[in-house]
Formats: C-alpha cells, structure tokens, sequence
C-alpha cells in the first residue's frame, strides 16, 4: 500500500493535485492523504509526476510524503478497515 499526503499552500497547486491523485486510483482517507495499491509502477508514475509537473511550483514550507507499507501491517480503525474487506452483492 502507498500512503501519499501533502501539505501545499497555494490552493490552485493543491487542487490540481489532488485531482491527479483521485484520477490516478487513490482513494482519499482524509483532505490531504490519498491511499494506494502498492505497485513499482504506480510509485514510479506517482514520483516523475510530482517531480515534473508539481515540485517546481512549490513554495518553502509546501512538502509531500509517500510512504510504503505492507497492507498486513497497517492498522487502521474505523471507516478506514472497510476498505480492506470483500463485498457481497445480492442480485
């Protein structure tokens, strides 16, 4: 799993991004902390992006974190442990 959050002052900056985030397949835990599924391709897509398109425009106190943990180690509680279970649809 990828953990992706950031902390962008500019607001168009911000918005910009996390849009690409939504578009890319994260899903969205809190305003600024998108979760994905762990790939070497979605962290490589997730990094030449913000590198090329994002980091230029950051100002002194903007920063993003990407973070990668095994799914059978996180901890998650509430809405979040949803996320992870199979669903069943009655037709």
């Amino acid at each position: 799993m990828l953990v992706v959050c950031y902390d962008i002052s500019d607001d168009k900056l911000r918005l910009r991004l996390s849009k690409w985030l939504e578009k890319s397949g994260g899903i969205r835990l809190q305003y600024s902390v998108f979760e994905f599924s762990y790939s070497t391709r979605i962290l490589e897509n997730i990094k030449i992006r913000i590198e090329s398109d994002f980091a230029k425009k950051f100002g002194g106190g903007d920063s993003v974190f990407i973070f990668e943990t095994n799914k059978q180690k996180a901890i998650k509680y509430g809405n979040a442990i949803h996320r992870d279970q199979d669903l069943l649809y009655f037709t």
